[in-house]
């Protein structure tokens, strides 16, 4: 019997569970990583700057993420006087709110099969397939940017100003190159959904079979360039380190966050480590083939997520931060020219491999 894909037209009742299920799943699996990326981020840099990290709240300082989050819920939470109250509340979940969003295009893995009342059902493990999915997450991560600079003008402090200020033109320039390297998949897989760029890297690299098989169809091997540009540029954008210059604390004091404290805090916090998992999901997806491995298929996406962010801790304990200018004409002079030249190179390979 051929497998029937779940919709809300053929079983709405059941549609809408699956629906039900899988947000409430996607989510809690994307807020338990982030409780515990803290953790694992203070580890792996204790351990190459030669210390223990967290150690005395439960075994291995596994507790002190949840430690961490009731000693902030319990702060006192600090208004200034001359704020703009209303900015500065919506500012923490203007941030946290697109990462989260973000999730809700991103395909874990092949579809699930489900029989139920004799009939065999797909049901994709993505809760909702966009044909227009990258340009969903492009805009995503453009207002999660308007977040901090909110939070910089809301808070009436000079210091979360110059924040803000630092946070939309760096915003301006990176989002513009990592937008720009993602050209060249869609040119590539000749479409804009997600699960489509993933089935499209399934296979030997360019169908050539003659070439080893772990060389997978991932555009990774065929854009290098792309993939470097785009891990860079995203990295800039969420403000992760060595690009973290709108909260740069030895010249900002905090930047943008200056004033804000208890729970408002930790959402920045929040939003940082989930913008991590989110640039390793899209990463994965757009470059390692998404949930294509060895092991079960989600299971390969997870590992691949991990990767990423290993990678950027590893990052934030090994570069020291730039310097204003030295950000504005890497992403101007440098990554910029590089997106538009590598699209130019893509179009005329795609026409002589016609």
């Amino acid at each position: 019997m051929t497998p029937v894909v779940l919709s809300l037209s053929n079983a709405p009742a059941l549609w809408a569970a699956a629906m039900l299920v899988k947000i409430i799943v996607a989510f809690s699996v994307l807020m338990g990583i982030v409780a515990y990326a803290t953790w694992v981020e203070r580890k792996v840099i204790g351990r190459m700057q030669t210390r223990l990290g967290p150690t005395m709240t439960g075994y291995k300082g596994l507790l002190q993420p949840i430690a961490d989050g009731i000693k902030l819920f319990f702060k006192e939470d600090i208004i200034p006087n001359e704020a703009s109250k209303f900015a500065f509340m919506l500012a923490p979940m203007m941030i946290l709110a697109p990462a989260l969003i973000s999730m809700a295009v991103i395909p874990f893995g092949s579809d699930y099969h489900l029989t139920f009342g004799g009939v065999t059902y797909l049901i994709p493990l993505q809760i909702t397939d966009l044909n227009i999915g990258i340009l969903f997450i492009l805009a995503m991560a453009g207002l999660g940017v308007y977040g901090i600079v909110l939070a910089g003008l809301a808070s009436n402090s000079k210091y979360s100003l110059i924040g803000g200020i630092r946070a939309s033109a760096q915003m301006i320039s990176y989002e513009l190159a990592a937008g720009l390297s993602i050209v060249a998949i869609f040119m590539l897989s000749e479409t804009l959904s997600l699960s489509g760029i993933v089935t499209a890297q399934q296979g030997v690299l360019w169908g050539i079979k003659a070439l080893p098989s772990w060389m997978h169809n991932w555009y990774i091997f065929s854009q290098p360039l792309a993939f470097g540009l785009f891990v860079v540029g995203s990295m800039a954008e969420i403000n992760r380190t060595p690009f973290d210059l709108p909260e740069a604390e030895t010249e900002l004091v905090s930047g943008f966050c200056t004033e804000y404290s208890s729970m408002k805090y930790a959402l920045f916090f929040m939003a940082e480590y989930a913008n991590m998992v989110t640039i390793g999901a899209i990463a994965t997806t757009l470059f390692l083939g998404g949930w294509d491995g060895p092991f079960l298929g989600w299971i390969n996406f997870l590992i691949k997520v991990f990767g990423f962010m290993f990678f950027f801790i590893w990052v934030r304990a090994t570069f020291p931060r730039l310097r204003y200018d030295q950000l504005m004409q890497m992403g101007w002079k440098v990554m910029i020219p590089l997106a538009l030249g590598n699209i130019v190179v893509t179009a005329v390979a795609i026409l002589l491999w016609q």
